[in-house]
C-alpha cells in the first residue's frame, strides 16, 4: 500500500448536524481522509465507514443525532459508525450503547479520528461501542478547518470553545474553554482559499468576538489582517456577541476593503430581567447602541438577530416587554429559537416554566415580526445597485446569489457567470418566495 493511501478502496459517508462550525470540522476530516485514499460514497452506495458529527444545543438536536445514527445503521449494514461532536462529548455512554455504533470520540480527540481509524479500533462489542473521551477541562488545542458551500462561499474556523456560562447553555461543557488559531495561520488559510478560487469567507467559531484568548490578540487584529488578503472579494462575520462587537470593530468594518456590511448579533431576549436570568453580559440598551451605531454608519447594513423564546422565568409581562423592544429595533431579520431545557444547566433552578402552547404562540409572533422586518428591509433596497456573488448551479433557469448586505437575488441562468461577482440592480421580492428578490444584471 502506498504511504499516504492507507484507506485506498475504502468508502465513507458523512453526516453533520448543527452549526457551521461543525460543518467546517467535518470538511476538514473529509479532506484528510480523501488525501489518504478514502472515497466518499454517492447516494445509494454502501459505505465502509459512517462519520457522524453531532449537535446538542437542544433536546431536538440530540434526537436528530440519534435518528441519524439509526438511519445510517439501516442503510449501511456492516459499516463502522464513528460518532463525534457536542452530543458525543456530553453523552458518550448513551451513544455508545446504540446499536451499530463502533466508536465515540469526544472533543479533545476529534482531531485524531484518522489515527484511531488506522489503529483498527475493532468492531462493536455486544452492548457497547468503544469510547475515547476526556473531561472538557482537558480540551485545550485548536484545530484548523475550512469548508466550502457550493464552491463560492467558504467557512473559516477562527475560534472554538466559550468561557461564558449562560444559564441555559451546555456549549462550554461540550466545546471547552475559549481558544483560537494564530493570526498568521488564519491569514495563510484565507490566502489558500483565494488561490483555489474562493471569493467569500465567513468567519466561524463558538464565540468569535472572544478571539485572542489563547494567543493574546484581539478580534479586531484578525479583522485588520484578513482585510489585506488579496483575492478574497469579501469576508463576513458569522455571529458576534453584543458586548464584544466594539464600536471600533464596527467602524473598521465600515471602512474596510473586504468586510461585508452584514452583522449577526445574538440578543436572546429584549427584556433586561430575562437577560439577567440568562446570565448574558449586556443589557438591552447596550444592544440598541450597537444596532443604531451600525445603522448610522452603514444605513444599508443587514442585521440579523438571534432570540430565544420561552426561557424559564419569561412571564407574559416579560415577553411583552421583550417583544416591544425588538419591534422598536431597526434590524433586518430574527432567528427565533424555542428554549430547550438542557440537563445540568442552572436555568433548571428557575421556578417559572412556560408551557409548550404559550411557547409556540410567542414563537409565531416573533416569526411574524421577523417576516415584517425582513420584507421592510428588502423594500428599502429595491432599485439599489449592488455586487452579488453568484452561486454555482446545475439548474438551467436561474442563478442565485447574495449581495454584500445579504440580499438573496436571482438572475437568469448563465453558466459563465457561476461563481462570479456581478453588478445588479435589486428588484422586487418574488411572490412565490419573499426571501428572494429579482435582479437585473448591469453589464
Amino acid at each position: 500500500m502506498n504511504k499516504g493511501k492507507e484507506f485506498e478502496g475504502k468508502r465513507v459517508t458523512y453526516c453533520t448536524l448543527g452549526c457551521k462550525l461543525n460543518f467546517t470540522e467535518t470538511s476538514h476530516i473529509g479532506r484528510a481522509l480523501s488525501e489518504r485514499g478514502m472515497q466518499t460514497v454517492e447516494e445509494g452506495e454502501q459505505a465502509d465507514y459512517c462519520v457522524v458529527n453531532t449537535c446538542s444545543v437542544t433536546e431536538l438536536a440530540d434526537k436528530k443525532s440519534r435518528q441519524m445514527i439509526r438511519r445510517l445503521h439501516r442503510e449501511h449494514p456492516g459499516a463502522k459508525i464513528i460518532v463525534t461532536g457536542c452530543y458525543a462529548q456530553l453523552r458518550p455512554e448513551e451513544i455508545a450503547k446504540m446499536e451499530g455504533v463502533d466508536l465515540v470520540i469526544g472533543a479533545k480527540d476529534k482531531g485524531r479520528l484518522i489515527e484511531y481509524l488506522l489503529s483498527d479500533f475493532g468492531a462493536q462489542t455486544s452492548d457497547h461501542g468503544h469510547i475515547i473521551h476526556s473531561k472538557i477541562e482537558n480540551v485545550e488545542g485548536f484545530s484548523h478547518s475550512v469548508s466550502s458551500e457550493g464552491r463560492t462561499r467558504h467557512f473559516l474556523k477562527v475560534q472554538d470553545g466559550c468561557d461564558y456560562h449562560c444559564s441555559y447553555c451546555t456549549i462550554p461543557k461540550a466545546r471547552g474553554k475559549s481558544r483560537n488559531g494564530r493570526i498568521e495561520d488564519l491569514v495563510s488559510e484565507a490566502a489558500k482559499v483565494a488561490h483555489e478560487g474562493g471569493k467569500e469567507i465567513v468567519l466561524t467559531g463558538v464565540n468569535v468576538g472572544d478571539f485572542g484568548r489563547s494567543t493574546g490578540d484581539k478580534f479586531i487584529d484578525l479583522v485588520r489582517a484578513l482585510d489585506e488578503v488579496e483575492g478574497i472579494y469579501r469576508f463576513r462575520i458569522s455571529s458576534i456577541e453584543p458586548n464584544l462587537i466594539t464600536d471600533e470593530i464596527i467602524k473598521v468594518v465600515a471602512n474596510s476593503k473586504r468586510f461585508a456590511p452584514h452583522f449577526h448579533i445574538p440578543l436572546q431576549s429584549g427584556c433586561d430581567d430575562i437577560l439577567k436570568l440568562m446570565r448574558r453580559r449586556y443589557n438591552r440598551e447596550l444592544f440598541r447602541h450597537k444596532v443604531e451605531l451600525i445603522k448610522s454608519i452603514l444605513p444599508d447594513a443587514f442585521i440579523g438577530v438571534d432570540v430565544i423564546v420561552g426561557m424559564r422565568g419569561e412571564t407574559p409581562e416579560y415577553f411583552e416587554d421583550a417583544y416591544c423592544f425588538i419591534e422598536s429595533l431597526p434590524i433586518s431579520k430574527l432567528h427565533v429559537f424555542s428554549y430547550s431545557e438542557r440537563p445540568g444547566t442552572d436555568a433548571l433552578n428557575i421556578d417559572y416554566v412556560v408551557d409548550t402552547q404559550d411557547k409556540q404562540a410567542r414563537s409565531q409572533r416573533l416569526i411574524a415580526l421577523s417576516e415584517e422586518k425582513h420584507k421592510a428591509f428588502y423594500a428599502t433596497q429595491t432599485g439599489t445597485v449592488r455586487k452579488a456573488l453568484l452561486e454555482h448551479s446545475d439548474e438551467g433557469e436561474w442563478l442565485y446569489g447574495f449581495t454584500e448586505n445579504y440580499i438573496r437575488i436571482r438572475v437568469p441562468y448563465d453558466e459563465a457567470l457561476q461563481g462570479e461577482v456581478v453588478s445588479i440592480r435589486v428588484g422586487e421580492c418574488l411572490v412565490e418566495d419573499p426571501e428572494v428578490c429579482s435582479a437585473e444584471l448591469i453589464l
